[in-house]
């Protein structure tokens, strides 16, 4: 009788071991990062989330595309962090707001630039990233021809033509072109280039859960959950607020 009250004594004091869970992940710093301190400001918002139900989240990064497939397929649990679609809504059970990203446009301190529509960038040398969406004025209008716009590989190839004076204008995530030239540009060159402060596309970021994966349901409300504790706490405000104090830009 003695072994058996202490093995339950011992059971009682164990901590219960957290559930694990394995999400996919890729690379636009600060928000994502394989090496980056939390792996970005995003994923460190999704695994505090998750933590506080008990939920360990182990993350495992990929190409964009690649990341997506596995989650739509449930080869994984499921995929941080993406805007909201049609498309994406048949396939993943979507969380409630977690970041959002704001596009607007940079240029060179010695440019005087001013718009106020799509429009007004016509017969402007343009940069934008491959498979990025700016929105459904400006992907009409480049489409259409009215904007010319050269696609890159990514935002520091764009930030170099910038800089070159090979483009005119690129948009680009703010926090994300903020933290390129922060870490891979000397101080000479951050002072070239400074940005409009008019948006030209704010979305929000979501959690996707793939629908192919048992319980994802309920391991979204309890996902939910979680990220409306840090709010409550305010952790969200103030781990996006020390992000831009870190990355803030004289312009």
């Amino acid at each position: 009788m003695r072994v058996w009250v202490l093995l339950l004594a011992l059971l009682v004091t164990l901590p219960a071991r957290s559930e694990i869970i394995r999400l996919t992940n890729g690379e636009w710093p600060p928000y994502f990062g394989e090496h980056l301190p939390h792996h970005g400001v995003g994923s460190r918002i999704v695994e505090e989330a998750f933590a506080r139900e008990g939920v360990e989240v182990q993350w495992e990064f990929h190409p964009w595309a690649r990341a997506l497939r596995m989650a739509e397929r449930g080869q994984r649990t499921g995929t941080a962090l993406w805007l909201r679609s049609p498309e994406r809504e048949g396939a993943f059970h979507i969380s409630e707001a977690v970041l959002e990203s704001g596009y607007v446009l940079f240029h060179r301190r010695d440019r005087r630039f001013d718009w106020q529509s799509v429009d007004d960038l016509q017969g402007l040398r343009l940069g934008g990233t491959l498979g990025y969406d700016y929105g459904e004025a400006f992907q009409q209008a480049e489409r259409d021809g009215r904007l010319q716009v050269a696609r890159m590989r990514g935002e520091r190839q764009g930030l170099d033509m910038l800089l070159a004076g090979r483009i005119d204008v690129l948009p680009v995530d703010r926090i994300v072109a903020l933290h390129l030239l922060r870490n891979e540009y000397d101080v000479t060159e951050r002072a070239r280039l400074t940005y409009h402060p008019r948006p030209l596309r704010v979305d929000t970021l979501h959690l996707l859960l793939s629908r192919r994966v048992s319980g994802n349901a309920e391991l979204l409300a309890r996902f939910n959950h979680g990220l409306a504790a840090l709010r409550r706490e305010g952790l969200l405000d103030r781990y996006l607020d020390d992000l831009q104090q870190t990355l803030a830009l004289a312009h």
